[in-house]
């Protein structure tokens, strides 16, 4: 330890004790390549261990500074600890606290009671840190605090790194944005690029949307999320639920998809919900980011209590409460079987209300197991009362065979009829009465007389075995060639 300048130096063994040395006046001290700045100074020049007081200041290096009221410095250990408004300064960092333990073998200082850094805008603070000079990095503990313009973020552990200006998130961390709630138990966030990656549990809460996944990234500046492991999108306005193992999210452009084993689920109190798989399905939000249309593309399969169904792909929109299938979509409500070359669903408080189905309009019924009710035509409308489809108008090209039976299920007779269109009325899932018009052509055969190649009216298929049987159902693969 070198006395390179005191206004003032003197001794008083007996007032200051053995080796004591008094420094008063712009007192400069240096051990090894540190320098110290103080008012004054109690100097023991045996040990190499000092106190000093007011306007204490030590050069470490180049970058660093330390600045504090008072100071204790142990000269063996080259352990120096701060008292009173310290202040570490790096650059462009600056660490406040009101008591600091500087370890010069190591260049690592640290705090136990509260202390705050600043870099450029971020703002952090804790009760517990420390920071590695030689490596710019800050590790804070217990009630973090990072606030910056964007956003404000609580951690129980936080790790920054001053050079890249990226938080490394250790523990359960809160993320507070303008739009938006974010937490996780790992990842990172990279301030100058506003880019973050969320790991363990996380979830992102905005408005009446979350999004959890085994990892999230985002992207703040383009507005681009991306998804990866047991995806979840939940819309709690709009309820409906999509699940899948990877997913992405456009917020400007109002828009996500997820894909691999993607399902979605529209739910209400009553626990009827509607379930939807697709290799993968895209959202489309408001203005207000709630889920206005989900549309579902390639091997689509749906199931609901009252009705199941299967297509190429399906769009279903919040705005209209409608379902479309498109590509050979097959429909069943009951015991009917409905195909077309695509159909409109429309639902009303959860429940189907009509049902659209444009060009080679086929409804199937099976009779026995052998033998079908069938009704054919160009478009088909058809009207639901209680889940149950109640009524059929046929228009174009109508062409039916009904198996005729007594009361006691006796088959008497089997009915073929051709009309431009029909109106047909069914109970319990069974044809009640059909109504042809003027022009209508229709003959009933006893049974042993109907001609065989009548029984199946042109372009009959029966996919019995495609159809879902219970909400798991709707992840099998079939085959649709029948």
């Amino acid at each position: 330890m070198y006395v390179e300048h005191a206004d003032l130096q003197s001794y008083d063994e007996k007032k200051l004790g053995k080796n004591i040395e008094s420094l008063t006046g712009h007192v400069k001290l240096r051990h090894e390549n540190t320098l110290f700045y103080c008012d004054s100074a109690l100097l023991n020049s045996k040990s190499k261990n000092f106190k000093a007081f007011n306007h204490v200041h030590i050069i470490v290096n180049d970058t660093i500074d330390l600045f504090s009221d008072s100071l204790y410095y142990t000269g063996s250990t080259k352990m120096a600890e701060l008292f009173g408004d310290v202040k570490l300064v790096d650059k462009k960092t600056v660490l406040t606290t009101d008591h600091l333990l500087f370890d010069r073998k190591t260049n690592i200082g640290y705090y136990y009671d509260n202390g705050k850094i600043v870099d450029n805008d971020n703002t952090l603070t804790s009760k517990e840190g420390y920071y590695v000079t030689d490596t710019k990095v800050f590790y804070f503990k217990k009630d973090v605090v990072l606030v910056n313009p964007d956003q404000e973020t609580y951690s129980d552990t936080l790790i920054y790194n001053t050079v890249n200006e990226t938080a490394y998130f250790k523990g359960p961390t809160v993320i507070r944005g303008k739009e938006g709630l974010i937490y996780c138990e790992d990842g990172w966030y990279d301030t100058k690029n506003d880019l973050s990656k969320l790991v363990k549990k996380p979830t992102i809460n905005q408005n009446d949307q979350f999004l959890s996944a085994d990892s999230i990234m985002f992207d703040n500046l383009k507005n681009i999320g991306h998804a990866y492991g047991r995806v979840q999108i939940l819309d709690t306005s709009m309820r409906v639920l999509i699940r899948g193992t990877i997913g992405e999210m456009w917020k400007t452009r109002g828009m996500a998809y997820v894909t691999d084993s993607a399902t979605a689920i529209s739910y209400d109190e009553a626990g009827d919900s509607l379930y939807i798989s697709a290799d993968t399905l895209w959202l489309y939000f408001d203005k207000n980011q709630k889920t206005k249309k989900i549309l579902a593309y390639y091997n689509v399969r749906f199931f609901k209590e009252d009705m199941q169904g299967k297509s190429d792909s399906l769009s279903y929109s919040m705005e209209d409460s409608t379902i479309r299938l498109y590509y050979e979509p097959v429909l069943w409500s009951e015991k009917n079987q409905l195909t077309a070359d695509s159909m409109n669903i429309a639902i009303v408080n959860n429940q189907p209300d009509s049902l659209i189905m444009y060009n080679t309009a086929f409804i199937v019924m099976q009779d026995t197991t052998d033998s079908f009710n069938q009704i054919k035509g160009r478009n088909m409308i058809g009207y639901f009362s209680g889940n149950k489809l109640k009524s059929i108008d046929v228009d174009g090209n109508a062409q039916t065979v009904f198996y005729l039976r007594d009361d006691d299920d006796y088959l008497i007779g089997i009915n073929k009829a051709e009309s431009s269109t029909m109106e047909i009325r069914l109970q319990n899932g069974k044809v009640k009465t059909v109504s042809y018009n003027e022009d209508a052509k229709e003959t009933t055969y006893p049974p042993e007389q109907f001609p065989s190649e009548g029984k199946k009216l042109k372009g009959f298929n029966w996919y019995e075995d495609l159809r879902p049987k219970d909400k798991w159902d709707i992840y099998t693969k079939h085959s649709s060639k029948h």
